[in-house]
């Protein structure tokens, strides 16, 4: 995971390439934390409606309850790894601010 996470800088210049590079890296980071929140709702919804169609139950706000709650506990269990990840990407990224600027 060290290396989703390690802001690599190819020059010591704040460079077209080094700007894409660091927003490219930011949206890998983005879309690694928000995975975990997002397959469980996936899953949620999914078990949600079929037990729906199984039971003929057409109530819209039957899922939003379970979604929310298995949310809330995939944010409570994976939430020290996502602060972590973020963390580690924000301290990288502010001790290259040296090697960018000059």
């Amino acid at each position: 995971m060290g290396a989703v996470c390690a802001v690599r800088i190819k020059g010591s210049d704040m460079t077209p390439t080094t700007v894409i590079d660091i927003g490219r890296q930011a949206m890998e980071i983005t879309m690694l934390i928000s995975a975990p929140l997002f397959i469980a709702a996936l899953a949620t919804g999914l078990i949600i409606s079929i037990f729906q169609a199984a039971t003929q139950i057409n109530e819209a706000t039957l899922s939003f309850v379970p979604k929310l709650l298995v949310i809330f506990v995939t944010l409570i269990v994976a939430g020290p790894w996502m602060l972590t990840i973020m963390t580690d990407y924000m301290r990288r990224l502010y001790e290259a601010i040296p090697t960018l600027i000059g």
